[in-house]
């Protein structure tokens, strides 16, 4: 007799082999993961949230509009002093103080005066030209000497004030602060958890649950996605509410920087995480990278300061990009096709440092 081969019993169809990871569902529940672990951690939500809303507070009190200081001029005591102090109190945004010669040289010095005149016949205006300022109060104490010496106007401009807005120091500086916390949760929130899963030797244990790498580096980089969605308004509501910043350009130009500029961020901390074996090795990196984009980028000031021949590396780091990107949106009023060499930069940084990180990371 023929021996019949057995059947299976009649029931579902076996579940597909977990070890091969495939489908959604390992992303999704190490997304998951990652989200409850980031509410479950306040120092995290206090460097996300409530830093930036404090530093933006600091500094746009202490660089608030105001009028602009008086112009400080030192007159040299000894013979004409009185007829040159006189003569320079003319205008109501002058301060004028008679100095001997030491006092004098020491007030230029520190900054406490702009200019020095020492008067005579032919007035001698001591000032330094590297001072902004300075050089401002040499030409305001020469007009009101030649004035007081009988100068008269051949012209009179007509004159126009204009304040535009986006102009003034707290404008410049959210965009920036927005930049900045976006690089720095997407370097310390990605590179340093990688880093302190592996020093406790928790990415073996990981390695053996049924998920690609892919999945593990990925999730990192969606969580950081969706806390975009209330990071960005948070920060803008909240400059638009206290300090009326400006926002003049698309919202969904502004969004898409955010999401490239995180995307960016995160491939870079997933890169410098990759093969870090303890977290003082990966909080050295990232500070190579975070301290000099933070200080070229323009976060607090215009990286236009910078020399010429730094400009093409300036351009070049991703923060720029974003820095850059955002202000004219926010500021500007720019398009999003005017903002799109920077959401290229941006794109390029996510996808190379990203394919990199996938590439070269290691579990132990």
């Amino acid at each position: 007799m023929t021996e019949r081969a057995a059947t299976p019993p009649p029931g579902p169809a076996p579940a597909p082999d977990r070890a091969s990871g495939e489908g959604p569902g390992a992303l999704w529940l190490l997304t998951l993961a990652r989200v409850r672990l980031f509410y479950r951690e306040p120092s995290t939500l206090f460097w996300t949230f409530i830093f930036p809303v404090l530093l933006t507070v600091a500094l746009g009190i202490a660089f608030r509009s105001r009028p602009p200081e008086p112009v400080a001029i030192g007159v040299v005591a000894g013979p004409g002093a009185a007829e040159a102090r006189s003569a320079l109190t003319g205008q109501p945004d002058v301060k004028v103080t008679v100095l001997d010669e030491a006092a004098a040289r020491a007030a230029l010095r520190t900054g406490r005066v702009a200019v020095v005149v020492v008067p005579g016949a032919s007035p001698v205006l001591r000032f330094d030209p590297t001072r902004p300022e300075s050089r401002l109060a040499r030409v305001v104490a020469d007009d009101l000497l030649e004035r007081a010496a009988g100068r008269r106007d051949v012209l009179t401009p007509r004159q126009d004030t204009v304040t535009e807005a986006g102009s003034r120091y707290v404008d410049f500086l959210i965009p920036g602060l927005l930049g900045m916390n976006i690089m720095s949760t997407g370097l310390w929130g990605i590179g340093w958890v990688i880093a302190e899963l592996r020093q406790k030797k928790l990415l073996k244990r990981l390695a053996a649950t049924p998920m690609r790498r892919w999945h593990f580096l990925f999730s990192f980089a969606v969580v950081r996605l969706l806390f975009l969605a209330v990071e960005v308004p948070f920060l803008i509501g909240f400059g638009m509410l206290v300090f009326g910043t400006p926002f003049q350009g698309s919202a969904l130009a502004l969004a898409l920087l955010a999401l490239l500029g995180a995307a960016a961020f995160s491939g870079l901390g997933l890169l410098i995480a990759s093969r870090a074996s303890n977290q003082q090795t990966v909080g050295g990196l990232i500070n190579l990278v975070l301290l000099p984009m933070m200080i070229l980028s323009g976060v607090f000031f215009s990286s236009a300061n910078f020399p010429d021949v730094m400009q093409p590396l300036v351009k070049a780091l991703p923060l720029t990009a974003l820095n850059e990107g955002m202000r004219a949106v926010l500021n500007d009023g720019a398009s999003l096709a005017a903002v799109a060499p920077q959401c290229l930069l941006l794109l390029g940084t996510a996808l190379v440092s990203f394919a990199v990180a996938l590439r070269i990371f290691r579990w132990s």
